[in-house]
């Protein structure tokens, strides 16, 4: 494969990575520590991740437990969850904090179903302005009598192919996660 081509499939494999990531966080029932990746608390005065100020485990398939390192940091780790979009209220026994998760409603589900189909369809969409990129760049190289009217056939067909494996990526992506969310 031409390099050039190369370059804007490592961007569309950037953009499928970005959505899986995106995916780990939408819980679907079961307990999962990714969803708190993002929350961070005020550690001495600067912002850390939670997973870097305690230890994080699942005893069970709906429930999360962190044991801070210090005790005083459970009222910070307790403002965190709170203040994120997590939706679940922390418990704390004064030295751990649990997350219970409740189970799924119907109609949560189906929420969660439609969150991730949307997420699903803007990264179609990156890929495709991707494609769009590539393609306006090959035809300034035309232009410019870099390259020939043949090799620009050439590169946008390779960028078609690419562009097709991404959103067959991306389409299997959303179906597994969509059958993960409404499996009760």
């Amino acid at each position: 494969m031409d390099e050039r081509v190369k370059v804007y499939e490592s961007k569309m494999e950037k953009t499928l990575n970005s959505l899986e990531k995106e995916y780990i966080a939408i819980r679907a029932g079961r307990a999962n520590p990714h969803v708190l990746d993002k929350l961070v608390v005020d550690y001495y005065g600067s912002p850390t991740p939670i997973q870097q100020v305690g230890n994080i485990s699942v005893p069970e398939a709906r429930m999360i437990v962190i044991q801070p390192w210090e005790s005083k940091l459970i009222k910070a780790i307790e403002k965190a969850i709170l203040a994120s979009d997590i939706g679940i209220t922390p418990n704390n026994d004064g030295k751990s904090i649990r997350l219970v998760f409740p189970e799924l409603t119907e109609e949560r589900r189906k929420e969660l179903a439609k969150d991730v189909k949307k997420k699903g369809e803007a990264a179609k969409v990156a890929v495709r302005n991707i494609r769009r990129d590539a393609n306006d760049a090959f035809k300034k190289l035309s232009k410019s009598k870099e390259i020939s009217e043949d090799e620009l056939a050439d590169l946008e067909e390779a960028t078609q192919k690419v562009t097709d494996k991404y959103i067959e990526k991306v389409e299997k992506a959303i179906e597994a996660k969509t059958k993960e969310v409404l499996t009760v």
